[in-house]
C-alpha cells in the first residue's frame, strides 16, 4: 500500500443482531482474535472475490497488492502463518505490477471479482477514495484501538479523505544515504563517519573526484531522481504545493535552489551526465560511485550482492533543515458487491494482525509506522532499517490529495530536463508548475474537493 457500504448483519428472529466486538470476540472464541502474540509474490488465485466460504466452512478473503520484489515472499509469508493459526479465514494474496494493479481494480471491483483487502501507496489512496472504491475505516481504527499515537502522525493522517479514513499504515519506505564503504576508504574518507551535512558532503565529493570517482550520481528519473529532489525541496525550506494543495510551489526559491544543487554536481564532475534508469545504484554496486540516496527497498538488493562492502545512514542534511521523502503502503478494504458481512469482518481481523506483525514486515526492507514496532528489539535488530528509521519524525508524504501522482509527475519532468542539461532549473521548473498547475484545476473538477 474496498467493498459494499457497511450494513449490519441480519438478526436471527428472537435473537439481537451482533455487533462488531462482538464479532472479534467470536473470532477470537475462533483462534480468529485481534490479541495475537508477538512481500515477488505468490501466483494470481483463480478463484473470484464473491462467496463467503470455502469447501471447509472457512471465510474466505482476496487480497491483493504490488509486492513483486524481495517483500513479496515476506508478505506471503505472514499471509501463510495467518492462515495457518486462523482456522476460521483463508486469505489468498495476489501479486502485480503497480500498474497492473490500479488498471485491473476498478472493473474487478465492478464485476464482483476484485478484491477484499488491498494495499494502496499514500498517493494513490485518495484517489482510489474519491472514486469510491474504498470502505471506510473509521469503525476498524475505533473498534481495533488504533490511535495517532502509536504511528508516524503525517502517515496517520494522510490516510483521511473527506473527513473519513480509509488506510491503516503499515509501513513507511523512506529514503537512506546509500554509501560503498570499499570506495570511500580509496579516497581516503572514514566510512564510519560518513558526511552528514552540506558542507562534509561536497567535501567528500572533491576528494572522491580527485581519485577520479564521480561519488554521487544524480538520477534524472522519477526513481530515485524525484524523490531526492522532493528531499531536497523540503530540506531548503520549500515544499511541493501551496497550503491548500490549489497550486503548485516547488517554482519558488527554494525549489530553484534544490534542483541546481543537483544539477550542478553534474557540472562539478560529482556526477556522471545522462545518468539511466537505476544506474546510478548500479555505479554504487560496481565501485563507480561512492554515495546513493535510495529507498529503503535497496537494503535486500544490497545485501545479496557477495562481497559488497556498504552502509546506509539517514539523509543528509543539504538545506537548512532535516528532511527525507518517503511513502507508506496502507492496508484498504474495498468496496464491491457480493461480499458478505463476515468477509469484512475477516478482513477486518486480518489487517489489524499483519498490522502487530509489522516488524516482521520491515524483513523485507520496509520500517514499520507503528511506533511500538519500531521501539522493538526485533526491529532494532535490523541494523539498515533501524538506521533508516532515525529519520522517522523527519520524513514527508505526497500531499493526500486525488490525483496528486498527475501533477507531482511535471516535476518529474522538470527533474529531468535541469538534470539532462535541457533547460535551467528555473525555466523547467517555472514551466512545470503552470502544467501542473492546470492539472490540479482540472482535478478538483474531477474529484470534488477533499
Amino acid at each position: 500500500m474496498s467493498q459494499m457500504p457497511r450494513t449490519p448483519a441480519r438478526p436471527l428472529p428472537g435473537r439481537p443482531g451482533p455487533t462488531r466486538r462482538g464479532f472479534l470476540a467470536g473470532l477470537g472464541a475462533l483462534g480468529l482474535g485481534t490479541a495475537v502474540a508477538a512481500c515477488s509474490g505468490a501466483s494470481p488465485s483463480t478463484s473470484g472475490a464473491s462467496g463467503g466460504s470455502g469447501g471447509s466452512g472457512a471465510v474466505e478473503l482476496s487480497f491483493w497488492n504490488g509486492f513483486t520484489g524481495g517483500d513479496g515472499p515476506v508478505m506471503q509469508d505472514l499471509v501463510d502463518r495467518f492462515n495457518a493459526e486462523h482456522e476460521g479465514v483463508a486469505v489468498k494474496m495476489t501479486t502485480m505490477e503497480w500498474a497492473d494493479f490500479h488498471a485491473k481494480l476498478p472493473a474487478a471491483l465492478t464485476s464482483g471479482q476484485g478484491p477484499h483487502i488491498a494495499i494502496q501507496h499514500l498517493d494513490s489512496l485518495p484517489t482510489s477514495a474519491a472514486r469510491g472504491l474504498l470502505l471506510p475505516l473509521d469503525d476498524l481504527a475505533d473498534d481495533l484501538d488504533l490511535t495517532a499515537d502509536d504511528f508516524i502522525r503525517p502517515v496517520w493522517d494522510a490516510g483521511i479523505f473527506a473527513g473519513s479514513r480509509y488506510g491503516i499504515p503499515l509501513d513507511v519506505h523512506p529514503l537512506g544515504f546509500f554509501f560503498n564503504t570499499a570506495v570511500m576508504a580509496d579516497a581516503g574518507l572514514d566510512p564510519a563517519d560518513p558526511p552528514m551535512d552540506r558542507a562534509s558532503y561536497e567535501a567528500a565529493l572533491d576528494a572522491l573526484l580527485d581519485s577520479g570517482v564521480a561519488g554521487h550520481w544524480m538520477s534524472p528519473h522519477t526513481f530515485t531522481g524525484g524523490q531526492t529532489l522532493q528531499s531536497l525541496i523540503w530540506q531548503f525550506g520549500g515544499d511541493l504545493l501551496d497550503a491548500d494543495g490549489a497550486t503548485a510551489a516547488w517554482a519558488q526559491d527554494e525549489g530553484v535552489e534544490a534542483l541546481s544543487w543537483m544539477v550542478d554536481a553534474v557540472h562539478r564532475g560529482w556526477s556522471a551526465r545522462d545518468v539511466g534508469q537505476d544506474a546510478d545504484i548500479i555505479a554504487l554496486q560496481n565501485g563507480q560511485a561512492a554515495f546513493n540516496w535510495n529507498g529503503i527497498w535497496s537494503v535486500n538488493t544490497l545485501d545479496e550482492i557477495s562481497g559488497l562492502e556498504w552502509g546506509v545512514r539517514r539523509l543528509p542534511r543539504i538545506g537548512s533543515v532535516d528532511a527525507a521523502w518517503a511513502g507508506s503502503h496502507n492496508f484498504v478494504l474495498t468496496k464491491q458487491r457480493g461480499t458478505t458481512d463476515d468477509q469484512l469482518e475477516a478482513a477486518r481481523t486480518f489487517v489489524n494482525w499483519v498490522s502487530q506483525q509489522s516488524a516482521a514486515w520491515a524483513v523485507g526492507g520496509q520500517v514499520p509506522a507503528r511506533r511500538s514496532a519500531r521501539e522493538s528489539a526485533e526491529f532494532t535488530a535490523l541494523a539498515p532499517q533501524a538506521a533508516i528509521a532515525e529519520q522517522a519524525d523527519d520524513l514527508r508524504f505526497p500531499p493526500s490529495i486525488p490525483g496528486i501522482g498527475d501533477a507531482i509527475g511535471e516535476l518529474y519532468t522538470a527533474l529531468n530536463e535541469a538534470v539532462l542539461l535541457v533547460k535551467e532549473p528555473r525555466e523547467a521548473l517555472a514551466d512545470a508548475a503552470a502544467r501542473a498547475d492546470q492539472v490540479l484545476a482540472e482535478n478538483r473538477d474531477r474529484y470534488g474537493a477533499a
